[in-house]
Order: structure tokens, then C-alpha cells, then sequence
């Protein structure tokens, strides 16, 4: 079987509409429909903007499933050890379980496989031909992304009443924490004798995390359209100083997005 599978190698069948990444951040909509702001259950969007969060989780699953099962086969046990890749193999039957869960509460929500985007920004990420890389890239920031998505789907059904939703996201997120954890206990072995290594998957990890802090929406704000989960963070093996940065590069960007509004 072919190691290495480039991202465009990404199979899928004709449910879904995949997008490229330069599309997905390069649609302007998201932020002019309120995008930028947490969702209330009050408001009339609540129900799209849920079903379509709910919709994005769930094609991630499959691309976690997917980036995780690479990593596990993809290298010899003389590039990454052998307990590495049995940890990736514990992370695909969780994300297996996890793309269940989602494709479920999809049902539950309303929604349907395909009705909105797939973009495939994770499996790019968990495609990196260095394995320190794409625990940087995808256990670090974009599990940990899951970590604030997760926290703040469970934060909203828990306002919306709906226990359903509200004990599958807190379930999904013990398993995300746990991910995000072996993602940086591995890194930081792998590259203990390594620093320039280790400091360019941190940058790349910084550059993921930039990314998907989707233009200032993620911050700790209780308004905040994800929050960030400091507290789930710190358990998963993150530094204060590393919560920080995220923080902080959000709300540079909300100030951009402030000062292009007020120009215009």
C-alpha cells in the first residue's frame, strides 16, 4: 500500500462538495452573516449556524480518522517508535466513534451529509512528510481547535436544552483532550535532542492556529463565536504562554477587521 498520499488523494463519494483551502479563507460571507459572534439561542440564525458548525465537525472526524491513520502506517518503527503509532491507532477508533456521533446529531440537528462544504484543510495539515510536523499541525492546533469547538457546541446545548447534543459534545471532547495530550508529549520527545526541529513544527502549528482562529472569531470573550477553553487546553499538555499567543493573535486580527470596516 502507498505511504505518503498526497491531500488531492483524498477520497470521497458524491454526497460530498469539497472545497479547496484557499476558497474556504478566501469567502468573505461567513463574518458579514455574524459569523464573528457567539450564537444565540435567541436568535433566528442559531439553527443554520448550529447545523452547519454541526456539518463541519463532522467531515473534520473524517479527516482526523483519516490524517491519524496515516501517521500510523505511513513511517517505519525506526522513524517514529512503536508505542507513536499504537497511540494513532487509539486515536482512529476514537475518531471513528467520533464521525458516528456527529453524522447522528447531524440527523438529530436537521441536517444531511453534503449540505454544506467539506474543506480539507486537516488532511493537508496531516499530510506533512515529517510526522513531528503533523503532530504540531493537527494534534496541537487543530485538535485543539476541536477542543474550543467541542466546548463551545457543548456550552450551547446546554443553553438550548438539549441533552442529547450537549452529552455527545462532552463526550467528544474527554476523547479530544486525551489527543491533544498524546500530541504533545510525542512532540516533545521526538525533537528533545532536535530544538531548530522542534521550533519550526511550533511555528507551523502557529500558522495553523492563525488560520483557524477564523479571522478573530475564536477568543475567550464569553461573545466569542468558539471560545477558546483555556482550561481544557492546559490539561491537554498547553502552555499559559501558548493559550496566550492564540489569544492575543485573534484579537490582532479582530482589530484588523475593526480598522478595514472603519476605512471602509
Amino acid at each position: 500500500m502507498r505511504t505518503q498520499l498526497p491531500p488531492t488523494a483524498l477520497q470521497r463519494d458524491s454526497r460530498f462538495n469539497r472545497i479547496t483551502t484557499e476558497e474556504r479563507f478566501a469567502d468573505q460571507r461567513p463574518n458579514d452573516l455574524g459569523q464573528d459572534r457567539r450564537m444565540d439561542p435567541q436568535s433566528a440564525e442559531s439553527g443554520d449556524r448550529a447545523r452547519r458548525q454541526m456539518h463541519g465537525i463532522f467531515v473534520g472526524e473524517i479527516q482526523a480518522l483519516e490524517g491519524a491513520g496515516r501517521t500510523a502506517f505511513d513511517y517505519t518503527t525506526a522513524e517514529t517508535p512503536l508505542q507513536l503509532k499504537l497511540d494513532m491507532a487509539r486515536q482512529c477508533w476514537d475518531e471513528a466513534r467520533h464521525v458516528e456521533i456527529s453524522l447522528r446529531l447531524g440527523e438529530h440537528m436537521g441536517t444531511e451529509v453534503g449540505e454544506f462544504s467539506e474543506a480539507v484543510t486537516l488532511f493537508e495539515a496531516a499530510c506533512h512528510a515529517d510526522p513531528v510536523f503533523r503532530l504540531a499541525g493537527v494534534n496541537r492546533a487543530l485538535e485543539g481547535l476541536a477542543i474550543d469547538v467541542f466546548t463551545t457546541m457543548r456550552d450551547f446545548a446546554g443553553e438550548m436544552c438539549d441533552p442529547v447534543l450537549y452529552f455527545c459534545e462532552d463526550w467528544m471532547l474527554a476523547d479530544e483532550v486525551t489527543h491533544v495530550k498524546m500530541g504533545s508529549n510525542w512532540l516533545r520527545e521526538l525533537t528533545k535532542d532536535d530544538k531548530d526541529r522542534q521550533s519550526r513544527a511550533l511555528e507551523f502549528q502557529r500558522t495553523v492556529d492563525g488560520l483557524f482562529n477564523f479571522r478573530g472569531s475564536r477568543g475567550e470573550s464569553n461573545e466569542a463565536a468558539i471560545k477558546l477553553a483555556r482550561k481544557f487546553r492546559e490539561m491537554a499538555g498547553f502552555k499559559s504562554e501558548e493559550i496566550d499567543q492564540i489569544a492575543e493573535m485573534s484579537q490582532a486580527q479582530r482589530d484588523q477587521n475593526a480598522a478595514r470596516v472603519a476605512a471602509y
